[in-house]
């Protein structure tokens, strides 16, 4: 069975959702936001990842499981969670995708000193955007995310879509040894200048994934959260058409994933409504189509012997309430220019690692391990850096982000969301809101928001070994 594979309803009457808000007074509903509280303790533990026919597996985790606790707040409320280090490193904790304070962000050196052996820090913001989320830290993210240290946050809205079931599958892969250990091989250069920590092991919800049990004629609201070093998923729901209602845990309009496949690159999400239209006692798989030589089968969707649940799919809209981000302005929108550059077989043109002197090369790079890729030219050191843009705050501005390597980047900016309004300068559709944007090799992709969350926030591509190896900057907001 898959971990947290439950209904919005019958989490909330369980208990499941790891929540405090239970105990707390009942508030008016012109008082102050609602506060939901967690306690989440970073430590190490073992887990039966890799299933009954292999021995557990030593983890880092949140609260002994990986991934860890489900945190669900409902749009507006406040949250609050209390992070415990009981690692023997220094962490922190990132909200992914959240809008929030600037102190908030859990960025080390940036926003807070790291959480060190033994301490707390306590995070509390409020949460303005509904939406699937995640968490995860931001100090030796390559490593710590690798081992487990990651896990789902979801806000629900204040008026949620008709659906029978809310289900979200946290998607990750491992690199495992043949007793089931995770490899230590973190650092590998060859990831870092090339496609990043791929697994050899994916699982869903902490499991290597057997069936998915559905019943007939029943409508399923499944959020995707890639929470993968490196990993890119290309989903075919084989015998269904899902719909994306949302990217990145914004509305969009619903509608049928281009091509047939759900692509999510690493910290991506992607929010899916599925009616299950196929017969009592049927099986279908969902396959990993996204690299053409390693296809594979995640799961199979496995219908039950029960009568269907209703007749006919249900008719009720699937279009989410809009969040509140506001509108950017093309028209009047300073424009910038970003070129992400680097990467084995992408030519490797010079850069300054860290605002110093010139590189001698390839061969350089590669042995030092660091400055592999580069933002405009810089390779991020830390652990502070210049700005790469100052953001006049209130203003509309459009980034055109040029990727010339010959690798996908997943590319976030904290602090903010932003409309994908062009690819290679057409432009899309849908004009998705989206805080990671995936990049294909020597493509170009521009992206609009307006700057109105003062700070320093970073900006990065989110493959855990490129942003290790320099491709990370700082972009102020003031």
């Amino acid at each position: 069975m898959l971990n947290t594979i439950v209904s919005r309803r019958s989490a909330l009457k369980a208990g499941l959702s790891f929540s405090l808000a239970a105990s707390m007074p009942v508030r008016s509903l012109l008082a102050a936001p609602k506060k939901t509280e967690f306690l989440l303790r970073a430590e190490p533990a073992r887990v039966a990842l890799a299933g009954k026919a292999h021995p557990n597996t030593s983890v880092w985790s949140y609260n002994g499981q990986v991934p860890g606790p489900e945190i669900r707040a409902r749009q507006g409320e406040r949250l609050k969670f209390i992070v415990e280090n009981r690692l023997d490193e220094e962490t922190t904790v990132h909200s992914h995708g959240l809008r929030m304070p600037n102190a908030m962000d859990g960025v080390p050196h940036v926003t807070q000193k790291p959480i060190m052996p033994g301490e707390t820090f306590t995070y509390e913001f409020d949460v303005p955007d509904a939406g699937a989320y995640w968490y995860h830290p931001h100090s030796n993210s390559a490593e710590q995310i690798g081992r487990g240290l990651s896990g789902p946050m979801i806000v629900e809205e204040r008026e949620p879509i008709e659906v029978d079931r809310d289900i979200t599958w946290v998607l990750d892969d491992w690199r495992l040894t043949s007793n089931a250990a995770i490899s230590d091989d973190f650092g590998n250069r060859m990831d870092a200048g090339m496609a990043g920590r791929l697994g050899n092991t994916v699982t869903i919800n902490g499991r290597v994934p057997d069936a998915f049990q559905v019943r007939a004629g029943e409508r399923i609201r499944l959020r995707l959260i890639n929470t993968t070093n490196a990993r890119i998923f290309g989903l075919d729901f084989g015998g269904h058409r899902p719909r994306i209602i949302a990217y990145d845990g914004q509305p969009v309009e619903p509608h049928e994933p281009p091509g047939g496949r759900i692509v999510l690159g690493p910290a991506m999400r992607v929010d899916l409504v599925i009616d299950m239209t196929n017969e009592p006692k049927n099986s279908f798989p969902v396959v990993d189509r996204f690299y053409p030589s390693q296809t594979y089968k995640l799961i199979d969707v496995v219908y039950s012997d029960k009568p269907p649940l209703r007749n006919s799919p249900l008719t009720s809209s699937i279009r989410l309430p809009v969040n509140t981000m506001p509108e950017p302005g093309i028209e009047r929108a300073l424009r910038h220019e970003i070129a992400f550059r680097g990467g084995m077989m992408s030519g490797m043109s010079g850069g300054m690692m860290g605002g110093g002197g010139m590189m001698g090369g390839m061969m350089g790079r590669m042995m030092s391990g660091k400055g592999m890729w580069t933002i405009n030219g810089v390779a991020f050191e830390g652990p502070v850096m210049e700005p790469l843009l100052k953001l006049e705050r209130g203003r509309s501005h459009v980034l055109t982000l040029r990727n010339e390597t010959a690798w996908y980047h997943p590319i976030h900016l904290h602090g903010h969301s932003f409309r994908v309004i062009a690819r290679n300068g057409r432009k899309t559709r849908y004009r998705e809101w989206q805080d990671t944007v995936l990049i294909a090799p020597r493509e170009a992709a521009d992206i609009a928001f307006v700057a109105d969350n003062p700070g320093d926030w970073m900006f990065h591509c989110h493959i855990a070994e490129h942003l290790a190896a320099g491709m990370m900057g700082i972009v102020r907001v003031s």
